[in-house]
């Protein structure tokens, strides 16, 4: 141990502690006595205190309050309760319009009585193409197709009714679904279910592709799209709609479809900009006696059909939907305003007819 240093606790040096126990045995009168234990403790206590005690440089950080931090949450608490108290049918209006876009609506089971309420002015971006329109709760490809439960009609039995529809969808679906399609391809699922002995409709089929025109235009039974002018956004189409039957000419099934398609397209030159290209199609069809009408078994002859295509192009035919874009075309003059939502009323019922460009409320 070095010098001045403390042993056992005690505060006599060793000199005089030596001293001490020589005087002690030779008998020594005036012998230093051995501090007593309260002493002792003392002094150990005291020596302990100097120990603890911080340098004159360190730096003790004070312990955090916790009054300011329940001041902050307080104060926060008192802005959104008065924010609540001055505008609460704007808070509500938020909570209502978040859960109603995010709810999906329930199938179309009969021609609606009114349209689409209005969605909030939300522009579609990339990856939310059909915000800001009713379709964003409409299901997705045939999903949004109601069909109805099959019964005997006609020359046709339950099971055959049944499959009748579903071949019904399945044209819908070749028609204005099948990626081959909407890419521009030759929708060639679609047209195998058609009466290959309807002479008139073959005809235009085969016109149409090749020249396309006012009178022979695909577009009145195909969605289609010009991939190097045009590009879709996703994977995702919006459909509502509804298939529904009756009985009739000669016994047949006849089948009438009612659906409205969703595109969410931009330009193929690149950009963000997204337009939305609404096709509503009325088409009729009739499932044929083959003891009465000269059919192949699987397909059907088409009645009628009839087309309304917003953001589909206004002008010559080309084959394709072509969307106006900032730079593209627009309708201009006196034209009739066309909600391409609203269900409400058959096509016949609508201001626009089938060669007129009418001007969309919205998209």
């Amino acid at each position: 141990m070095t010098a001045g240093e403390e042993r056992s606790g005690s505060s006599v040096p060793d000199e005089e502690w030596e001293r001490f126990l020589q005087d002690s045995m030779t008998g020594v009168s005036d012998a230093p006595r051995e501090p007593s234990a309260r002493a002792r403790g003392v002094a150990k206590r005291l020596r302990e205190e100097q120990v603890d005690a911080g340098g004159w440089r360190s730096y003790s950080p004070a312990r955090p309050s916790r009054k300011k931090g329940w001041y902050i949450v307080g104060l926060l608490a008192s802005a959104a309760l008065l924010i609540v108290a001055l505008a609460p049918g704007r808070i509500v209006g938020w909570l209502s319009d978040t859960n109603r876009a995010e709810e999906p609506i329930a199938a179309e089971t009969e021609r609606p009585t009114q349209a689409p309420p209005a969605e909030s002015a939300r522009q579609p971006t990339l990856d939310e193409p059909f915000r800001g329109s009713p379709a964003a709760r409409w299901a997705t490809g045939t999903g949004g197709i109601t069909v109805p439960e099959a019964k005997a009609t006609g020359w046709m039995s339950r099971v055959q009714v049944e499959r009748a529809l579903k071949q019904t969808r399945d044209f819908l679906a070749a028609a204005n679904l099948d990626p081959v399609a909407l890419q521009g391809g030759h929708p060639k699922k679609a047209i195998a279910l058609i009466n290959p002995h309807q002479q008139d409709v073959q005809d235009f089929l085969k016109t149409a592709f090749r020249e396309p025109g006012s009178q022979n235009d695909p577009l009145l039974l195909f969605s289609r799209f010009d991939t190097t002018q045009v590009r879709l956004v996703g994977d995702v189409v919006k459909t509502r709609g509804r298939i529904t039957y009756r009985e009739g000419e000669r016994g047949a099934l006849q089948v009438a479809s009612d659906v409205t398609y969703v595109y969410p397209v931009v330009s193929a030159e690149g950009g963000s900009e997204v337009v939305r290209t609404i096709v509503r199609r009325e088409v009729v069809l009739s499932w044929d006696d083959p003891s009465k009408v000269i059919t192949e078994p699987g397909t059907f002859s088409l009645v009628s059909y009839k087309v309304h295509m917003t953001n589909g192009g206004c002008g010559a035919s080309t084959g394709y939907l072509t969307p106006p874009f900032a730079t593209g075309e627009a309708a201009t003059g006196a034209v009739p305003e066309v909600d391409p939502y609203d269900r409400s009323t058959s096509m016949s019922e609508q201001a626009a007819s089938d060669d007129e460009c009418g001007t969309a409320t919205r998209s």
